[in-house]
């Protein structure tokens, strides 16, 4: 019979065998109990666990309380006897706040989504972007794109001749920008009123205060940009090492931004310019509002396959119509976890 709980300190080691039995999802549950942490138990063994992320969100300025239903890991990965347990655990999420999104997750066709999909949440792809800085070293070591034989020998053949290059750089060219681009360790007061200045202007947006910033964005993994007087962003450069998909590719991610209304073009060119001089081989974001998908487009990205999904309950997605108008970004999920 299972069983939902809150995770306390003597569930560590029955979660710690979970993870092991789990192990293929590529995911581990966190060892550290947390507020808003659950396991689905049978007995003395754990066979699924979730966390609930509660904050404010903000529809047209007016402010809800909704949660991020993270890390879903459940033991029917590994055996079907225990395929109920996701139900059971989206169930138990739901109770606990009706208002829940659900973000990442690996694509469409994985069994979080279709089980979302089943239950009547709204699902939609955050649409992804990418800008080649180094063409030669993308064609050689961009191994999603290198899954054949004929493939490597036609990209290598591109690298080397240099036809690759010269059609990469027509493409996306190197862009420029006179703002001044700031990398600060924290988020100050300026963050505070830049986020009360524009949090009317998006159908829906997270919270994205100082305080809630320097939370979610501390210590040395995340380079924090301030751009001129008119926004932020946070990104990531990240050397990748035997990554399935970028190899050993050196990847800059743009992982969260916010502007004054009218100026993300200005942000992500900003942006942009800053890290294509510190040398990196991809620029990569996922971004699901139309301006800042515009900014992305008028800095010469690309858009690509996306597998980052954003899901909605049903009484969450009553709330908004358009979600090209919410400010959805892979800082609105568990960040660039694998990045």
């Amino acid at each position: 019979m299972i069983h939902l709980v809150p995770f306390t300190a003597d569930w560590i080691e029955a979660t710690r065998a979970f993870n092991n039995r789990v192990a293929a999802t590529g995911f581990d549950f966190p060892l550290e109990p947390a507020e808003s942490s659950y396991l689905a138990v049978d007995g003395d063994a754990v066979r699924g666990a979730y966390m609930l992320r509660r904050q404010a969100v903000y529809f047209h300025g007016d402010e809800a309380e909704a949660a991020h239903f993270r890390l879903p890991l459940s033991e029917g990965t590994a055996d079907r006897a225990y395929l109920s347990v996701g139900v059971q655990l989206l169930r138990h999420a739901m109770r606990q706040q009706p208002l829940l999104y659900a973000l990442g997750m690996g694509g469409m066709a994985n069994p979080l989504p279709r089980l979302l999909a089943a239950a009547g949440w709204r699902l939609a792809e955050v649409p992804f972007f990418f800008k080649v800085v180094r063409p030669f070293r993308l064609l050689r070591g961009i191994k999603y794109l290198r899954h054949s034989r004929p493939r490597r020998l036609a990209m290598d053949l591109a690298a080397f001749s240099g036809a690759g290059w010269a059609c990469l750089r027509l493409i996306q060219p190197a862009v420029r920008s006179a703002l001044a681009v700031e990398c600060v360790d924290q988020f100050g007061a300026w963050a505070d009123d830049l986020w009360w200045s524009c949090r009317g202007a998006y159908a829906c947006i997270a919270q994205r205060d100082s305080g809630t910033l320097n939370e979610r964005y501390g210590g040395t993994k995340y380079l924090r940009l301030k751009v001129s007087n008119l926004g932020w962003a946070v990104a990531l450069d990240t050397q990748m090492r035997g990554d399935a998909n970028f190899g050993y590719l050196r990847v800059a991610t743009i992982a969260d931004t916010l502007s004054v209304p009218g100026a993300a073009d200005d942000v992500i060119l900003a942006t942009t310019a800053f890290l294509e001089r510190r040398g990196v081989d991809l620029i990569i974001s996922n971004q699901m509002h139309v301006a800042w998908r515009e900014a992305l487009r008028a800095a010469r990205f690309r858009a690509g396959p996306s597998n980052f999904v954003f899901a909605v309950s049903k009484p969450l997605a009553a709330r908004f119509e358009d979600n090209g108008q919410a400010h959805i970004n892979r800082g609105d999920g568990d960040g660039p976890i694998h990045l």
